[in-house]
């Protein structure tokens, strides 16, 4: 403090102090508005989502991929991608696009096989070669395992069990791979309750061209897009 200043009046002193107290106090108070705003946005955007569902796209990654994950992003969803090991392995940097865009990536065998018309050693080598494929393209370890075809047995879960994986099949399909169109994927969606699963795949453009309407349909009945949760298969909040 220098000289002068320390031979101010009293009452010059006070004034100071009180009109730097207040600007303080008024600088306290248009902070606190944006503050309050956040709040009020994040409780809105809470209260916005009364269910979750999980979106999943098997046998990618592939040159489809990229659209997919835009499309996807673009509309605030998240999705499950049941990737195949062996395109995994192939295309390590699709995995990690996966990742990056919010994306959470299970096992979906490494060649797509009828497991349950393989013998238990060769089942363990589609899952765990999946495994360590996803994870050295970046993927992490998955925790969510989704056979083939949907088809399942004792030996199969017997092997899942082993690696630590949670069995994922669906609540609905959306018959992508039969050929749907793009009206009757939206449609499946629209079916879709709280926890519930849909099956869509990687490579499908009509589920690409879907995706808008999905997210707008989700929205207008209050339902967002989840994780799928490996303790209980269900989705949940992110």
């Amino acid at each position: 403090m220098s000289a002068g200043a320390r031979t101010r009046p009293l009452t010059t002193a006070l004034t100071t102090l009180t009109a730097v107290a207040l600007t303080a106090a008024g600088t306290l108070t248009v902070n606190a508005a944006p503050a309050q705003a956040d709040a009020g946005a994040a409780d809105a955007g809470a209260a916005a989502c009364n269910g979750y569902v999980g979106l999943t796209f098997d046998d990618g990654p592939s040159n489809s991929t990229p659209a997919l994950l835009n499309a996807l992003t673009q509309n605030g969803l998240r999705a499950t991608m049941f990737n195949q090991g062996q395109y995994a392995a192939a295309n390590p940097s699709r995995v990690q696009a996966q990742v990056n865009a919010g994306m959470w990536v299970g096992n979906h065998s490494y060649t797509h096989p009828h497991l349950t018309q393989l013998g238990q050693s060769q089942i363990d080598s589609e899952i765990s070669r999946t495994q360590q494929a996803i994870a050295a393209a970046g993927g992490g370890t998955p925790k969510l395992f989704r056979p083939p075809y949907g088809e399942t047995n004792s030996t199969v879960r017997a092997v899942e069990a082993k690696y630590g994986l949670t069995e994922i099949l669906w609540n609905v399909d959306s018959q992508d791979w039969n050929g749907a169109s793009t009206d009757a994927i939206v449609q499946a969606a629209g079916r879709l309750g709280n926890g519930q699963v849909i099956l869509m795949h990687d490579w499908s453009a009509n589920s690409l061209a879907a995706i808008p309407r999905i997210a707008q349909g989700l929205t207008a009945r209050g339902l967002c897009a989840g994780r799928i949760s490996p303790q209980t298969g269900q989705a949940v909040a992110p």
